[in-house]
């Protein structure tokens, strides 16, 4: 069997529900503190073990290739004036694994964002990370999801745990014991099922998976792909299981979610911890 060391990144996404930010930035590229949502997902991958990243991106995404680009001008200004931890932050964003960019000429939804890598996954199991979902514990989502795979030697979906108030808001998926899924279900109203398991935009896929987006359903009458169309069509004939991801998870595309990620990872660093406290309590005061 082989190990996973490729990683999808889709982010050619218009990022809507940030607008006007969006027009000019990338929502991938929106810092938390001081580190964009995109750095954290390429370094979730190559922390599960990930050599190369293929991250699929559009028209306006421009400042993500730039991130990961080398800045030699930066680079030595930052060294001649002594500011050596600065220096260390910015050298240790390129040069980590092999990263690539793909576009995706109309954003014809998250399944044809992967078809676009098929060329360079090959016949090879993949990580996927979407850029909206951050998951903050000591392992990784990423290294939880590449663990389960090897249990399996399957594809596996990240779920995490909703109230029954939020599951009209997600694709829900059902499970045997053994946490094979049995069905996927698009945002049902909580009535409709006893499962509270919500698939969150992390993955492991095999290479089967182009072939049941190539023939999926929803592109014959729109043209756009669905991830969850193939995996309602890869259901029928294999197995497909599910992760109770461990960790609190955080939707960067939502804005509460995106600003509670903020306040989260800044309690964390020492240099601004006290401070933020501070102001928390004044302004709930």
């Amino acid at each position: 069997m082989k190990k996973i060391t490729k990683c999808v990144i889709p982010a050619a996404g218009m990022g809507t529900r940030f607008l006007p930010a969006t027009k000019a930035l990338p929502k991938e590229m929106f810092p938390i503190v001081d580190k964009p949502v995109m750095q954290y997902l390429v370094e979730e991958a190559i922390a599960a073990g990930c050599e190369d990243i293929i991250i699929i991106t559009g028209r306006s995404k421009r400042a993500i290739e730039d991130h990961f680009d080398s800045n030699p001008e930066l680079e030595t200004r930052l060294d001649d004036s002594g500011k050596f931890d600065y220096l260390k932050k910015v050298q240790s964003v390129s040069g980590s694994a092999n990263i690539v960019y793909v576009r995706q000429p109309y954003p014809k939804w998250d399944g044809d964002a992967i078809l676009r890598a098929k060329n360079l996954i090959w016949d090879e199991p993949f990580l996927v990370l979407f850029g909206d979902d951050i998951i903050d514990n000591e392992i990784t989502a990423a290294e939880q999801l590449v663990k389960r795979y090897k249990e399996t030697w399957k594809p596996v979906i990240a779920t995490i745990e909703v109230p029954s108030s939020e599951v009209k808001n997600y694709w829900i998926v059902e499970v045997d014991r053994e946490l094979a899924v049995t069905r996927f279900i698009e945002k049902p109203k909580a009535w409709e099922t006893d499962s509270r398991r919500a698939a969150i935009g992390k993955y492991i896929l095999t290479p089967e998976i182009f072939s049941y987006l190539e023939n999926a359903k929803s592109s014959v009458w729109d043209g756009e792909i669905r991830l969850a169309d193939a995996f309602i069509s890869l259901l029928q004939d294999s197995t497909l299981y599910a992760l109770d991801t461990q960790g609190t998870r955080y939707d960067t595309g939502s804005k509460a979610w995106y600003l509670k990620a903020c306040i989260t990872y800044a309690m964390k660093d020492e240099e601004l911890a006290w401070e933020m406290k501070e102001f928390l309590k004044d302004i709930l005061d």
